[in-house]
């Protein structure tokens, strides 16, 4: 994408037309206006709705999966068995360049809960990052109910990754945790193993923890400090949010 003010303010227009929009038409528009175009995901609790929202559009979108070392087993078996069931046919699992072994030589043990903004940033930020160079814009599954830090987060937005501008779709903003339950219902979509054993956010098995009934979903997620988001999510917007300024 050029940056330039005509790209700025047709992607402010999109956005705005496609934020009533279902889902797949917004998936529908990314695809075929963003040359290079893939969508993230986490292979977490609810995740089969993206992929299967992808699987009856154009299941050959490459698919980004960023396989952490640190993940449970359940995430890895499930993340084989969603994209067998959906016949996704580019799944990529991006994996960081020090191995866990290598980190824990590097910056010690248990980085994780010493310093977990750099272990995200070394095992999340940085193999994305290498992964976003191949291509012109993504969609992931982000959703306004989520956290306060995504309740603006647009269904269309243009942002600055490194050094370079990106479109990023958001096709599930407006969806609600019910929308998603009875998505996957319809759909007879399987979830992650682990989202009916308390676990309704699900990432790294050091930094998640199951979460009481009535809790915020993502309460189990580094329990006990401050930190909300892992960083992949936290480019600078080159569009306004909804009822919000750009930088």
């Amino acid at each position: 994408m050029s940056g330039t003010s005509a790209s700025l303010i047709d992607l402010a227009d999109t956005g705005s037309r496609l934020e009533g929009a279902p889902a797949e038409d917004i998936l529908q528009w990314a695809i075929s206006s963003v040359p290079r175009f893939a969508v993230s995901s986490s292979f977490g609790a609810d995740s089969a709705v993206l992929l299967h929202l992808l699987a009856q559009i154009d299941p050959s979108v490459p698919v980004l999966f960023i396989d952490t070392g640190f993940h449970f087993p359940e995430t890895i078996a499930y993340r084989h068995q969603i994209a067998e069931l959906l016949g996704l046919i580019d799944v990529r699992d991006l994996r960081p360049d020090l191995s866990v072994a290598a980190q824990g030589r590097l910056h010690g043990g248990g980085l994780y809960v010493r310093d977990p903004d750099l272990c995200c940033a070394i095992r999340k930020v940085a193999p994305l990052d290498a992964a976003l160079a191949d291509f012109d814009g993504w969609a992931s599954g982000l959703r306004r109910e989520q956290t306060i830090d995504r309740a603006d987060t647009p269904v269309i937005q243009l942002v600055r990754r490194g050094e370079r501008e990106l479109v990023k779709a958001a096709p599930l903003a407006r969806w609600t945790g019910e929308d998603l339950t009875d998505y996957l219902r319809r759909h007879d979509l399987p979830r992650h193993p682990l989202a009916d054993a308390g676990y309704p956010s699900i990432g790294c098995a050091p930094c998640t923890r199951p979460v009481a009934t009535g809790d915020d979903p993502r309460a189990g997620r580094w329990a006990g400090q401050s930190k909300t988001e892992c960083g992949i999510h936290l480019e600078l917007p080159l569009i306004p949010a909804p009822g919000g300024e750009a930088s």
